[in-house]
């Protein structure tokens, strides 16, 4: 089983996906995520505001930030190697790096609404 961890910029929450103007994009991700979860995929989800401690004891993610300073957040690594940096991957981009049938993805629209 593939393994895909995401080390996400400081966000206000887990997600992101709170406070009075939501990006849509952390939304869209955030479904993504989920999806790919259901497609048998084991996901892990850092907050550097929340969960400093999973940036520093991972080298990947330590020598990325080292060169790259927080523009390569967020940073995506499959099975411990980095395979995006500095933006969300579509659905059909996760599906690719995770390994899941092409066929299998069905992109969702993203709907704008506010949370919390």
């Amino acid at each position: 089983m593939k393994v895909v961890k995401v080390f996400d910029p400081p966000l206000c929450c887990s997600t992101g996906v709170c406070g009075p103007k939501v990006d849509p994009a952390l939304v869209r991700f955030a479904a993504d995520l989920h999806w790919l979860a259901n497609q048998k995929v084991a996901i892990e989800r850092y907050n550097l505001a929340q969960q400093p401690q999973a940036f520093a004891a991972n080298e990947a993610v330590k020598a990325a930030l080292r060169e790259h300073g927080n523009a390569c957040l967020p940073l995506i690594l499959v099975d411990g190697a980095v395979a995006g940096q500095g933006c969300y991957p579509s659905r059909r981009e996760l599906a690719r790096l995770a390994g899941v049938e092409p066929d299998a993805v069905e992109e969702l629209p993203v709907l704008k609404s506010k949370c919390c």
